[in-house]
Order: structure tokens, then C-alpha cells, then sequence
């Protein structure tokens, strides 16, 4: 169970135990640190490529962001124990590794730190992580109240694992001037010319403390023992054993010894990151440790940073949970994406876009900046390359390396909606190069080049190519010989098309294309309809040996999410046809956490699909609760009005009281899925992946500012067509577009046929607000009548 703090905009929980996966994650543009309540930490930074300062204790393998991070004694943490100096009695915090049964406990996510809240033999005790708003360092503070009617002598003993850093060379040692403990390491290299580029990493951790220790130690299986870490055989010494690591496991460690009165208070305040040398150390330091108030300085300059993320929407409904999860960590997670794409140099072409469309309601400059850069790595044959390049010396890696083919189609959508937000036309005549030409055109050519080449990589049937995926990346083997097909692309072809000519008919541009994308619109659509209508629902794909799949006789894998949803976008479903459509996904793909992606998951490997079909049964693609998927089929139906349908997609994304044991996740993001195969194996379904990188998030905010509440911009106008679910009498919502400020309130009324506005006070004729004036204020006034019920 957690608890809402509605003033100050975090939520806790009071038991490690039975929400033991339940975390929160901090970011600047440097590094993230994802914690869990119990304080284990998965932490990288960025030199450029991501990179690790705390580690296992075992070699990793470097790769992306695993879901359902399995954690364990020596996974990599941030402990502290504490130990009665009297008794001899100690324990850890926040929870791990010594597992003691807390008096009380809380752990506190908020926007721009994690609290955790223990009180335990007579000690108060509040422990608060924070990140400054640039620099690689993690800020801890730890505070600790004696409670006791006598003096009590304590020992506390920070416990930050390093890990093993590198097989050639590491050790750890405490460093007198800096007062903390530095462990070093050298990356190891193969090639001589990887020796110099090298040369830039920052291949030290360090471990810094505002007070001297009475003792250390950095020499993990010394600090360690035979006793473990929950009762390490160093703890039972009356110093810690001041040991060098000497290619032995680092660990950093210390000892402060207090002797405490009924109510004095101790505090400590420590860094921790990694750095090039001894040099950086010091600057760290001295910005951070020597200057008073440096850490509250920090704290504020961090909040400022967060603040460009607020997004450009508040909400009141009747559901103040749903309201907080809009107004404060929505806007957080999407901003997250938008600004420092996800810690990466080289985001795939289809997430960096979707992030960036989601930025257009934040901070729309990045979204033109967005778009801008991945038409400038276009190449002339209109083909987008399957991961967009950040830095000078980023190079495409792990998914992208293998060719999929979808890039292109997101394009439009995220062009769709920067315009909408800003409308800033000059964007379409904007001259752009090409990677491999020195031709410049202009975006809207970009754009057409781009859409021809998805029309020209069709078969004879009129179907796109697959290649070795498409949105969805491990299907990569249903095309691998080159002519295997995706439905899901197919209609994704028609939608990106009919955005683009909604575009060119609302601006008066690219007219001599028009015909011939509209016509292929219908091409596409009728070819879908000709070659995947499976009687109740479409198939997902043909392979290269003409075998469709994701139909109503296959065993696993009968019935796909994705095609369905973007029929009814492309306009390829009638109204019988998404009847039957909406019937099938409520009955095999709906689950009490969500809409599954596929069903019934696949229990071996399927070569007409891919790998896909060997990950976990309900695990990921293989028919979890794919948030990003049921994003798009929440945007589906809300262009179909079924407006309670697609309300009740985007409320099970996030946990509730009733179901937040199961799912182990908090409501400050959306995870990328909830385990699936929910009718295979009940006992684990909706378990959170943890994971908060998703392309979820764009999707779901367009949903709430465009079509719940129905403010959607259009070529400098708004338009007003609000969309709420039948149980709410009203709502309020304060808009910012275009400089100006909309303050809306909608009610319900049995009185009123239709929908009817007053903008000002003064009735409208129609639905939209034009001639926006920046700087003003509009109050606006929504009556929604029987019809709208």
C-alpha cells in the first residue's frame, strides 16, 4: 500500500517487505539513479557513452536497462549501519542488507529527492538522496535523533559499493585530503587506438565525507568476512580495519563513533560519483562540501531544472490521485525522455521522435531541435537510419544494428504535433541536408522522400516490408529473407500518410502530392483489408513463406493489439469491423492491469516471428501489458469516441490500493509494461518491469491535454472537444497555448442538449477559441448536455 502527500507532491509506502521493488528514479543531464526502497541502486552517467561508478561484484556486461531488475546480497547499494556501541546491537538502512525488523519505516518519492523515514532503537533517523542539476555526483544526507533517556554511543558506517571495476586494474585507498575513500581502475583495451580514447574516462569512484571518520575501510571481502553483509565480521570489530583494496574488491566504508544525548542530533552529508582524477575529486569537493549551504544551493538549482518539465497542463477532476499523477509526474516522466533522451547518444529514430513529440507540450524548442537533427541523418534515398546519433563519437549499438523498418512514419506525428503546439509554419520550408548528401531541401521535401520510400518498400500486394522488425524489435523473423510483411506497418503507412495530408490541406502546401498520398491511403487500407481481416480481428503479419500469423487458428500468438489499433487510426476498420475488433480485445487481451499486447503468450520459439516468441510467457512483447501499446490503442479509441473505453486503458496503467502488492510499482511513473499472460500464469501477472523508459508517456499526456480534456491547438486556434469519462460531473483545467492562458471548467448537465460554450462569458458559435492574444488570460465555460453522457 502507499500513501499520497498530495502538498507536498510525493508518495510513500511503510513496508519494505511487501513492496520491496517499489523505487523511484532522479536525473540531471549528466546521469540517473534508480533506488529501490530497500537501497539498491542501478546508477550510470554519461562520458558520452553510458557508464557505471558502482557496480556488482561479479564482471558486467555492458548493455541497456534490464526490466524486473533481479537484486541480491552484492547487487550494486547504497547501506548505511548503524550500530549500538553499548549493546552491540546494529542494523541497516534503509532496509538492506542486514534485514532487521524496522520500528517504522518510510520510504518518500518525490519529484526531486527520496527520503527515507526510520525510526529503531530509540534512534530517529531521515536519510535524503539528491542530485545537483549538472554535475555526476549523488548527495546524500543522513540525520540521526537520539530518542533515549540515556547517552547512547553509536557507530554509523556508510556502506557504498564500488564493485568489481575492472579485471587489469583496481584498488582503493583512503585519501587524507580529500577525507574520503577514491578507488581507481583502468578500462581495459585490446586495440592500441582504444588506449587513447581511453584516456577521457573517468575511471575513479570516490566517496567523500563532510566530517573526518574515526576509521575506514576499502577493502570489501576484508569488511566482509566470513559473517556476509547482513553481519559482517568487520562490525564486530571496535574500528573498521583501515585496508587497502590491492586489486581486491573495492568497497567504500566508514566509521563515525557519536556519543549522543536524549534528543541531539547528528548529521552527515556525503558524495558519491565518479571522476577522472584526484583534481575533480578536489572541485567536487570544494563545491559541495567546503561552501555552507551548498547542498540547500544545490537542492533549488535542481528544482529549477525539474521546473522546466511542469508541462502546460493542470487538472481538478474528482479523482485527486488521477490529478496528481497529471499535474506533477507525468509532465516529470515525459520531460525525463524529452530532455536527455533517455541517457543515451544514440536513442532509436522511433523513440527519440515519440519523445520528442511528447516534448512538444513542455518545451516545444526541443521538439523542433528533435526533428530538425533526425531529418539532417536522413539519408537522400528518404530512408531513416534505426538510431539517431547525439555526439561526435557516438556510434549505433545493440537494437540498432539491425535493420527494422518503421523509422519513417513517426515523423509526421511528432511534426503534427509541434505544430499544433506552436504553430510554427516556418519549420516546413526549413532547408536540411542529408547524411550522405550535400543537397539541401527543404523539411517538407524531407518528409516526402521519407513517405516515399515506406510506399516504395511494398510488396505486389501493396503491404510493407517488414525487414527484421518494425515497432516492435524482436519480430525479426518474419521477414528476414525480405519479403515477409507487417500489417501493423501497413496501416502505420496509411495514418502517417493521412497525417501528413491533414498538414498539407490545413497549410496550404505540398498540394501537387496530395493526390497521389491520398490515393494511396485507400491502396493501403483495402490491401489490409484484403489480405489480414481474420473475420474478427486482423492478423499481425505474413512471413517470408507466406504464413500469417496472429490469426484466429493459431494456438499462441492468436490475436496482436497493434494492428487493430491503427486500422481504426488509418481509417482501414469500418464500424462492424472495429465492433468485432473491440469485442475480441476485451475478451482475450483485457486484464484487471491492463490490455495485454498479444495473447495467448508464446511458451516456445515460433521462427515465423522471432525471438520475440522465446522471451518469458507475459514478459515484454510476448504479451505483457505493453503500456506504449496500449497508449496507442487509448489514442485509438478516443478518435472513435469511446471515450470511457480509452479513460479506462490510461487508469489501469497505474496502480491503485487495491492492486499496488501485485504490480510492486508506485504511481510517480509508468512503467514500460505489467507482466501479461494473464490467463497462463495469474500468480505473477501484473508485476511491474520497473523500467520508466517508455514511449508511453508521449502518448498517454496527448491523450489527456488533446482528448480528455479536448484542447486541442490547430493552425493557431484551440479546438474544444472534451472527451470525459461519463462518471465525472466536472473538471477543471488550466491550459497554456501559444503565450496565452485557457482556465476551463466543465460541467455536466441533465438540462442541455449538446455542448454549449462561453468563452469570456459570451456565448460561441463553434468550439473554437481564435485570434489568440498572448499574455491573456481565457475563461472558458463547458456545459456538456444529455448527448455528451
Amino acid at each position: 500500500m502507499f500513501q499520497h502527500d498530495f502538498i507536498n507532491q510525493r508518495v510513500d509506502i511503510r513496508d519494505p517487505i511487501n513492496m520491496s521493488k517499489a523505487s523511484g528514479f532522479l536525473w540531471n543531464k549528466n546521469m540517473m539513479i534508480h533506488i529501490n526502497c530497500r537501497g539498491y541502486a542501478v546508477a550510470q552517467f554519461m562520458q558520452p557513452e553510458p557508464s557505471k561508478y558502482s557496480h556488482a561484484l561479479n564482471m558486467e556486461a555492458k548493455t541497456f536497462m534490464q526490466p524486473e531488475q533481479s537484486y541480491f546480497a552484492h547487487h550494486s547499494g547504497r547501506f548505511f549501519y548503524i550500530k549500538c556501541l553499548d549493546s552491540g546491537e546494529f542494523f541497516s538502512i534503509p532496509y538492506e542488507p542486514v534485514r532487521a525488523k524496522l520500528d517504522s519505516f518510510n520510504f518518500s518519492v518525490g519529484k526531486d529527492s527520496l527520503i527515507w523515514r526510520i525510526n529503531h532503537l530509540e534512534l530517529e533517523i531521515q536519510l535524503t538522496l539528491s542530485l545537483p542539476k549538472n554535475d555526476v555526483v549523488e548527495m546524500w544526507e543522513l540525520s540521526v535523533i537520539s530518542h533515549s533517556n540515556k547517552t547512547r554511543n553509536i557507530a554509523i558506517y556508510p556502506y557504498f559499493s564500488v564493485g568489481y571495476m575492472s579485471w587489469m586494474n583496481q584498488s582503493a585507498k583512503f585519501d587524507t585530503s580529500l577525507n574520503g575513500i577514491v578507488a581507481s581502475s583502468i578500462t581495459p583495451y585490446q586495440k592500441v587506438e582504444d588506449y587513447f580514447k581511453n584516456q577521457h574516462l573517468k575511471d575513479k569512484t570516490y566517496l567523500l565525507s563532510k566530517h573526518q571518520p574515526t576509521s575506514w575501510c576499502a577493502n570489501q571481502p576484508t569488511f566482509e568476512g566470513e559473517g556476509g553483509l547482513h553481519n559482517p565480521d568487520a562490525l564486530q570489530l571496535n574500528q573498521l580495519p583501515q585496508r587497502e583494496a590491492l586489486y581486491q574488491t573495492p568497497v567504500a566504508t566508514m566509521q563515525f563513533n557519536h556519543q549522543l544525548k536524549c534528543q541531539e542530533q547528528v548529521q552527515h552529508q556525503f558524495l558519491f560519483g565518479p571522476a577522472k582524477d584526484e583534481t575533480e575529486i578536489e572541485k567536487i569537493k570544494d563545491k559541495y562540501l567546503s561552501q555552507p549551504h551548498s547542498f540547500d544551493k544545490a537542492r533549488l538549482d535542481y528544482q529549477d531544472y525539474l521546473a522546466q518539465g511542469n508541462g502546460n497542463i493542470q487538472i481538478n477532476s474528482p479523482d485527486k490521485a488521477f490529478n496528481e499523477f497529471i499535474n506533477h509526474w507525468l509532465p516529470r516522466q515525459v520531460f525525463y525522455h524529452g530532455d536527455v533522451n533517455r541517457l543515451s547518444t544514440d536513442p532509436q529514430t522511433r523513440n527519440y521522435l515519440q519523445d520528442a513529440m511528447g516534448m512538444a507540450f513542455i518545451a516545444p524548442d526541443k521538439t523542433k531541435q528533435a526533428l530538425l537533427t533526425a531529418l539532417s541523418q536522413q539519408t537522400i534515398s528518404g530512408a531513416m537510419p534505426d538510431g539517431i546519433l547525439l555526439h561526435e563519437q557516438a556510434e549505433l549499438k545493440y537494437i540498432n544494428l539491425v535493420p527494422h523498418s518503421d523509422h519513417g512514419i513517426w515523423l509526421t506525428l511528432c511534426l503534427n504535433c509541434y505544430l499544433n503546439e506552436t504553430n510554427d509554419v516556418d519549420i516546413l520550408t526549413t532547408a536540411l541536408p542529408f547524411a550522405d548528401s550535400d543537397q539541401c531541401l527543404s523539411l517538407v521535401e524531407h518528409i516526402n522522400l521519407t513517405l516515399d520510400h515506406l510506399l516504395n518498400a511494398r510488396n505486389e500486394q501493396g503491404l510493407s516490408y517488414i525487414e527484421q522488425g518494425d515497432w516492435c524489435d524482436p519480430m525479426n523473423m518474419v521477414g528476414y529473407k525480405g519479403k515477409g510483411v507487417s500489417a501493423w506497418l501497413t496501416v502505420a503507412t496509411a495514418y502517417s500518410l493521412k497525417v501528413w495530408c491533414n498538414i498539407c490541406q490545413q497549410h496550404q502546401i505540398n498540394q501537387a502530392k496530395l493526390p497521389e498520398y491520398l490515393t494511396a491511403i485507400e491502396a493501403l487500407n483495402s490491401a489490409m483489408n484484403e489480405n489480414f481481416w481474420d473475420g474478427k480481428w486482423y492478423a499481425r503479419g505474413i512471413n517470408d513463406d507466406g504464413i500469417a500469423f496472429g490469426v484466429a487458428s493459431d494456438k499462441e500468438g492468436k490475436i496482436y493489439l497493434n494492428p487493430q489499433t491503427w486500422a481504426m487510426l488509418s481509417g482501414a476498420a469500418d464500424q462492424e469491423q472495429q465492433q468485432a475488433m473491440l469485442t475480441a480485445i476485451d475478451d482475450n487481451l483485457a486484464t484487471p492491469f491492463g490490455i495485454m499486447m498479444l495473447a495467448p503468450s508464446y511458451t516456445k520459439m515460433n521462427e515465423n516471428v522471432g525471438r520475440l516468441t522465446q522471451k518469458f510467457p507475459g514478459v515484454s512483447e510476448n504479451g505483457s501489458v505493453y503500456n506504449h501499446a496500449a497508449a496507442f490503442y487509448a489514442y485509438s479509441l478516443y478518435q472513435n469516441n469511446q471515450h470511457d473505453k480509452a479513460f479506462d486503458v490510461l487508469l489501469k496503467m497505474l496502480p491503485n490500493q487495491d492492486d499496488s502488492t501485485e504490480r510492486q510499482q508506485l504511481p510517480t511513473f509508468v512503467p514500460n509494461y505489467y507482466r501479461g499472460a494473464y490467463y497462463q500464469m495469474p500468480e505473477v501477472a501484473g508485476k511491474s518491469s520497473q523500467l520508466f523508459n517508455t514511449g508511453t508517456v508521449a502518448w498517454y499526456y496527448r491523450c489527456i491535454i488533446e482528448e480528455l480534456c479536448g484542447l486541442k491547438g490547430q493552425a493557431g486556434s484551440l479546438i474544444i472537444t472534451p472527451k470525459l469519462p461519463a462518471h465525472w460531473p466536472t473538471l477543471m483545467v488550466k491550459r497554456n497555448y501559444l503565450g496565452a492562458t485557457f482556465i476551463v471548467n466543465y460541467t455536466r448537465s441533465d438540462q442541455t442538449n449538446g455542448t454549449q460554450i462561453l468563452i469570456d462569458g459570451q456565448p460561441s458559435e463553434n468550439n473554437i477559441v481564435t485570434n489568440i492574444v498572448k499574455g491573456h488570460t481565457y475563461h472558458i465555460d463547458v456545459t456538456l448536455g444529455n448527448s455528451e453522457n
